[in-house]
């Protein structure tokens, strides 16, 4: 069974956990932005090529390929 608290009580508790959270700065962000695009950009390049490849592969042990 779970403990019964008064919803004054339940936004102080919230309120004073959310003080306790780190918050990124501006920069920290901005880096980290960077990054996934950067790493979403390389993943892109690799799953086209890795397709390509595979492609290529099928077609020619299919032989459909020229």
């Amino acid at each position: 069974m779970m403990a019964k608290t008064n919803p004054l009580e339940f936004f102080r508790e919230v309120r004073s956990e959310t003080l306790k959270v780190t918050w990124p700065t501006r920069r920290e962000t901005a880096i980290t932005t960077v990054m996934v695009f950067i790493m979403v950009t390389f993943a892109t390049v690799f799953f086209f090529l890795a397709d390509m490849v595979l492609s290529k592969g099928v077609s020619f042990v299919l032989g459909i390929g020229n």
